[in-house]
């Protein structure tokens, strides 16, 4: 790297502390080298030169996170693709990751519930609750439908769930439920990182990158 790309890189992440606060600078370096490391393998070109596609993110999120459910990946990738312009910036990247790696509760919470409101219109609903949960139990001997367990499991959630009892699930419905209950944060579908995924990613990025 030219010493004017280094220098770069440093304004680069002078700029994005000041904007996220999960991170050192240093850190920040590191995930801007990942990230231009897998911008430089996105076979895809139609981001190539600005961000990460939504192939490239989806296998990132699958294969480093554990992130597998298309819904959910959709749902992830809409979250950090704040601008909507269909791919991820080395901002958004850091804004994003400051949230899956270190989020405080509520900013975990509000991450979970925008990736479950699939339409994006402030509430989640029992038919977005059915298809995030659809497909989540194998069938059974003599069972004719499946389907049934699931549309079960969404009315005990909606029950357990829904405070204003309006039928479905707003921001302050979900606040409520996960603060009084934190196993409900991920009630619709992995859509975080479990504690493992975590450390190796940081580990990796982190701790190797800073040694090289």
């Amino acid at each position: 790297m030219s010493a004017k790309n280094r220098k770069e890189k440093k304004d680069q992440a002078e700029t994005f502390s000041k904007k996220v606060e999960r991170f050192t600078k240093t850190e920040i370096e590191c995930l801007i080298k990942r990230f231009n490391a897998l911008l430089a393998k996105q076979v895809s070109p139609s981001g190539a030169a600005h961000g990460l596609d939504r192939e490239t993110f989806r296998g990132i999120m699958q294969t480093t996170f554990g992130i597998n459910k298309p819904l959910m990946l959709d749902g992830v990738f809409r979250n950090f693709d704040e601008d909507r312009d269909g791919i991820v910036s080395v901002e958004e990247w850091i804004r994003g990751l400051s949230v899956l790696l270190r989020g405080t509760l509520d900013e975990k919470i509000k991450y979970c519930y925008e990736v479950y409101d699939l339409d994006g219109d402030k509430f989640i609903t029992k038919e977005e609750i059915f298809n995030m949960l659809d497909g989540c139990f194998i069938k059974r001997p003599n069972e004719k439908d499946p389907k049934e367990r699931v549309r079960d499991l969404v009315e005990t959630s909606m029950k357990m769930m829904d405070h204003d009892c309006d039928g479905k699930l707003s921001y302050k419905d979900f606040q409520k439920s996960v603060r009084k209950e934190k196993l409900l944060l991920e009630a619709f579908g992995k859509c975080l990182p479990d504690p493992m995924s975590i450390e190796k990613f940081e580990r990796l990025v982190f701790q190797e990158q800073q040694g090289q």
